[in-house]
């Protein structure tokens, strides 16, 4: 909210208080509390009938510290409240006559007392401050009040993240309100709001308010971040870096870590789609015509018309559509499927739930006892309130048959229309508090029903809305996109500003949900939808089945979903790592190369884990213009060799795309391209990608479960390269070396030229192999 009137005025009817000086200093056990009148004090009557801020410091970890302001602290608490893991760490407090000093880890801030000022260090390094006008109280012209702060930019500093944004990668200029809305992708509203962001300047900020938050970066005050919430308090986390990975590793670890999703989850999901018709004899010709095409397929999804129409949602299947539902789950299961249901949080009039629900105190109510309904969506629908545990059991219970029937994960759609005026919770919280947190309790329920049914290892969800702490219940898709290149595009802008919000996964509907895309955007999609973490065929009023495009289609589509199983290994790999650190699968180049000044910018290219760079191609005559950074890079496709550091052009047809693997790495690949879980470690293949001289390479490769089934370590010195690795089963593998034309000696197996490097095959697993070069 901008309450400025250019540089020097303030918007008529508000009034801004800022403190002056910091009159007392008080420690207690867990932080610093600081005294700031927002006047100054020339003598003892100043300090009568003045505004008086309350400052505290904290630490809930080391390199995080937290800044609580108050103007009146007697405001009764509202929930709810984000979940926040970590809530004490040890801090140190040095006070001189004009400053304060609070210290956790190798992040600092040094408070000025006489003329108030914040600044923030790692170590000696400044990262930001506040001026002494940028922490504020603020009256409106209607008595309402707000709280705000305002961080300083840096020349040259970008800002990135708070949720799956589809503005604008850099979200400099952009003001940004944290409101959960159904927008689709190509507004500046958002699904995915989260109040936290990322700077390329080594640190990240964190508003810990569920309510709306509105940003100004740099566009009310061109130098300065500025957020803003209504009421009487202010509460913001300053997260240390310096590196992108570790900020959002320092986040997550105050939020939540994604959970680990199941291996089977990475193949590729086909959909009905949202308005087709269809039955079970159509679903099982699109399985049957995948298999026959031979299209590797992991997942199917019924989407809303398994429910009968004006009854979502009843969790009934429509008896008239699917009168053998269990047989036909049993039927598709036996196929090797996992199935998936399309789900929501509101009950229409028409469902049979619906007064059930009503005369239990199910759903949301107005504060005159009524339930809330409207016809927006589903004719009358009510929406189930989860801050009443007895609905949440309710709801949980209808979504259990369906698991005993046979269904393996939800779609949970929706969860971002949630009413806050003339509405009342069950527990008493705050409407406008439960907008954007309502997502957080809709996925929990659904994704630790899941996790207690099928077990921690199989649980994942599909879902469209979320807030902060929603990483923990992967996946997420990006939303109601159009069969364009241009959407294809703020779709992936949406997907990376996502992983800079904490989030590991993201999917998109593969050639857009509205309008039908060519061919030629649908091919290309198709290579963009298999080599980004979850991939899935979704439309809105037509079937996503790749022969419904041409029969190049169903090559391409064959092509890239068989690539991506073989590389299962690599990447549930870096799976195990996001459950482990936070750091996403999808990463925005500045996230893994903050020191090359053309990467912070970068919004039509990504990095697969650390070391696979894809570059989707975005216009009808397959011309790509890509960056690699510096080193050497080696198509995955075609083994080809470049020097990066430089803006490269080229064409490319629909099997191939800019897709590179970085200097220095182990690739495990899989020997199984006909489903995504499988036992990784068997007749898996080693490539190395130009190592350089005397640095050793590490990587591991896991079972389904997550558990390490083998690390291995590479070191190149002079004309020998030493592969070591420690299996816990006795199993054959083999060495893949790309971009070496000769091998004088192998201590261990046989070696010969194939078209991709010089393999190295092992009949027998082997602890060491030295490679004469």
């Amino acid at each position: 909210m901008k309450f400025s009137n250019g540089y020097w005025l303030t918007k008529e009817g508000y009034e801004v208080h800022y403190p002056r000086s910091v009159r007392d200093v008080q420690e207690v056990e867990d932080g610093l509390i600081l005294y700031a009148p927002c006047k100054d004090i020339r003598h003892r009557g100043d300090t009568l009938n003045i505004a008086l801020l309350t400052i505290k410091l904290s630490s809930p970890m080391e390199n995080v510290i937290r800044v609580q302001t108050w103007h009146h602290r007697g405001v009764k608490p509202k929930t709810p409240n984000f979940e926040i893991k970590r809530d004490k760490a040890p801090f140190t407090v040095e006070e001189n006559e004009n400053e304060i000093y609070f210290t956790s880890g190798s992040l600092k801030v040094k408070i000025t007392k006489d003329d108030f000022g914040m600044v923030y260090y790692n170590g000696n390094q400044k990262l930001t401050h506040t001026e002494n006008k940028g922490l504020a109280w603020i009256t409106g012209p209607n008595k309402d009040t707000f709280m705000r702060a305002q961080l300083n930019l840096n020349v040259g500093e970008y800002v990135y993240g708070l949720g799956e944004r589809f503005t604008p990668f850099v979200k400099n200029g952009q003001t940004v309100d944290i409101w959960n809305r159904d927008g689709g992708t190509s507004s500046e509203q958002a699904y995915k709001n989260i109040p936290f962001y990322v700077t390329n300047k080594g640190y990240g900020v964190f508003v810990n308010h569920p309510e709306g938050v509105s940003f100004e970066v740099a566009s009310e005050a061109v130098s300065k971040t500025q957020f803003s919430v209504e009421g009487e308090m202010l509460d913001y986390y300053l997260i240390n870096g310096p590196t992108p990975k570790e900020i959002i590793r320092n986040y997550t670890e105050l939020t939540g870590k994604p959970a680990l999703p199941p291996a089977w989850s990475f193949g590729l999901w086909l959909s009905t789609s949202f308005t087709t018709n269809y039955n079970e004899e159509t679903v099982t010709h699109f399985v049957d015509e995948m298999a026959n095409r031979g299209i590797p397929l992991s997942v199917f999804h019924f989407d809303c018309f398994w429910m009968e129409e004006f009854e979502w949602s009843n969790f009934e299947w429509d008896k008239k559509v699917f009168p053998d539902p269990e047989g036909m789950l049993r039927r598709l299961k036996e196929k090797g499927l996992k199935i998936c249901v399309w789900i929501n949080p509101y009950i229409a009039q028409k469902s049979p739930l619906f007064d059930e629900a009503m005369e239990k105190g199910y759903l949301i109510q107005r504060t005159n006892g009524d339930v809330w309904q409207w016809d927006f969506w589903q004719s009358g629908m009510g929406i189930v309130d989860f801050t009443n545990p007895d609905a949440c059991e309710w709801y949980a219970s209808k979504l259990k048959r369906l698991i005993d029937m046979g269904v393996d994960t939800f779609k949970t759609d929706f969860g971002e229309r949630i009413p806050t005026r003339d509405v009342v919770f069950a527990d008493g919280s705050d409407p406008k508090r439960m907008r954007n947190y309502y997502t957080f309790k809709y996925n929990e329920i659904v994704f630790n029903l899941l996790k207690q049914e099928k077990g921690e290892k199989e649980a994942i969800v599909f879902a469209r809305s979320a807030t902060a702490g929603g990483q923990q219940f992967p996946v997420h898709w990006g939303g109601d996109c159009e069969g364009t290149y241009e959407s294809m595009a703020e779709s992936l802008r949406g997907g990376l500003s996502l992983m800079m919000s904490g989030f590991g996964y993201w999917s998109h509907d593969i050639g857009g949900f509205e309008t039908l895309a060519t061919p030629d955007l649908f091919k290309r999609w198709v290579a963009f939808g298999l080599l980004s973490s979850h991939s899935r065929f979704h439309g809105s009023n037509t079937y996503r089945v790749p022969w419904g495009y041409d029969e190049e289609s169903v090559d391409v589509t064959r092509h890239f979903t068989k690539l991506k199983n073989k590389l299962m290994p690599y990447l549930f790999n870096a799976a195990n790592d996001n459950h482990e650190t936070g750091i996403p699968v999808m990463r925005p180049m500045v996230m893994e190369f903050p020191n090359d000044l053309t990467s912070h910018v970068l919004d039509t290219q990504y990095m697969l884990g650390e070391s696979i760079l894809v570059a989707p191609i975005f216009n009808e005559e397959g011309i790509s213009s890509y960056y690699l950074p510096q080193g050497k890079w080696t198509h995955l496709l075609t083994g080809e060799v470049v020097e990066g550091g430089e803006w490269r052009n080229e064409t490319y047809d629909y099997m191939s795309l800019p897709l590179f693997v970085r200097e220095n790495t182990i690739l495990a690949l899989g020997e199984n391209d006909i489903r995504p879980d499988y036992d990784y470690v068997n007749n898996v293949t080693f490539a190395l990608y130009e190592l350089q001289e005397g640095k050793e390479v590490k990587t591991t490769v896991r079972d389904i479960d997550g558990n390490i089934e083998a690390a291995v370590s590479v070191v190149k010195n002079n004309n020998t390269i030493t592969f070591t690795t420690n299996m816990k089963e006795a199993k054959p593998y083999s060495i893949l070396l790309n971009g070496y034309n000769s091998i004088t000696s192998v201590s261990a197996g046989e070696w010969e030229k194939e078209e991709d490097g010089i393999r190295i095959r092992l009949s027998e697993p082997v602890q060491k192999v030295v490679i004469g070069l």
